[in-house]
């Protein structure tokens, strides 16, 4: 696999409104045209919407015509990104691991346009793969979620079982033993992106098993784990987007993912031609991968615990602490 570090930089002004890159397959006019292919809906308040506010801040900032297509299935990527390219789009995003597979075989028959799969690991020689850090963040929720159990039992919910989603499930339970070696994490694949009732049912059943913090990373399905927690009294955590707003009194903090930086990087390297295939690696260093504030929780979580996770939150940054990539399930 093609490794490549790269620094995001997102100081674009005065670029100038004439397009560099390669043309599409059709006529083209002069506006650049940016499509984006979502698992779920654009207002899921996760993962989903993330993306879809980067596709709208790089349509503000760059006068971009663009499109999105939401619940768009692993069977049917390949069509989407098709039909997409065959309309002369100059970018095509697939927002999830599973677009990348079929943004590569795509990309073989559209040379001049440039596709892009968020968390996948393939490319072509006009594709690339966004590969954020969300196991770094995912390690510090394992952290908080430990520190807040008063049973000693946690639980998390995943998707689709993925490497994207296993590296955080995998990290969150790092993280989790670091503060507690005798913490007993359970752990679920749901196998949905969409299913909340499915989210719901994995969860209620971790807390009927004593689990009293509850977090996911499962997109729109992961909002059924928070209501879960919410229903039951217990703690959770958010993925991929402030999800304190969903239910206040119950999600203590969540993963950040900054995919409005990704996008309007990608923008800006096929404004000017210097987008390229490979597998693109970025995390807390880059500025893409965070957490949110505690808001209500901010005079609950001890000081302690703050500290703890301020300090290795720092220690990543510095890298004196580094996080691994495990994207195979390890079980308990």
């Amino acid at each position: 696999m093609k490794r490549i570090a790269i620094v995001l930089f997102i100081a674009m002004a005065g670029i100038g409104c004439l397009y560099a890159g390669g043309a599409a397959e059709t006529t083209k006019s002069d506006t650049m045209k940016v499509a984006l292919l979502l698992s779920g809906p654009a207002n899921d308040q996760g993962w989903n919407a993330v993306a879809f506010a980067g596709l709208k801040a790089a349509e503000e900032k760059y006068g971009l015509e663009t499109a999105y297509s939401e619940h768009v299935g692993i069977a049917d990527g390949e069509a989407a990104f098709t039909d997409y390219a065959s309309q002369g789009y100059d970018l095509v995003i697939g927002h999830g691991f599973q677009y990348g597979e079929p943004a590569v075989r795509v990309s073989n028959r559209f040379p001049n346009t440039k596709f892009m799969a968020i968390e996948s690991n393939v490319y072509s020689d006009n594709a690339a793969s966004y590969v954020m850090a969300c196991e770094e963040a995912g390690y510090l929720m394992g952290m908080l979620a430990a520190s807040m159990s008063k049973t000693g039992k946690i639980g998390m919910v995943g998707g689709f079982e993925q490497p994207s989603i296993v590296k955080v499930v995998e990290a969150y339970k790092l993280g989790a033993r670091e503060v507690d070696p005798s913490i007993e994490v359970f752990e679920a694949y749901v196998g949905s992106f969409t299913d909340v009732a499915l989210g719901k049912e994995a969860a209620i059943a971790m807390a009927d098993r004593g689990a009293d913090v509850l977090s996911h990373v499962a997109n729109q399905a992961g909002t059924g784990v928070i209501k879960a927690a919410e229903e039951r009294d217990l703690l959770a955590t958010g993925d991929s987007y402030d999800q304190n707003s969903i239910a206040p009194d119950t999600v203590m903090c969540s993963t950040i993912y900054s995919v409005p930086m990704l996008v309007l990087n990608a923008v800006e390297k096929v404004k000017n031609g210097t987008y390229e295939g490979g597998v693109f690696y970025l995390g807390m260093k880059e500025g893409v991968i965070d957490i949110a504030p505690y808001n209500s929780f901010e005079t609950i979580i001890p000081e302690e615990v703050k500290t703890m996770i301020a300090d290795a939150k720092q220690a990543i940054l510095d890298g004196s602490l580094d996080i691994p990539m495990i994207e195979t399930p390890t079980g308990k």
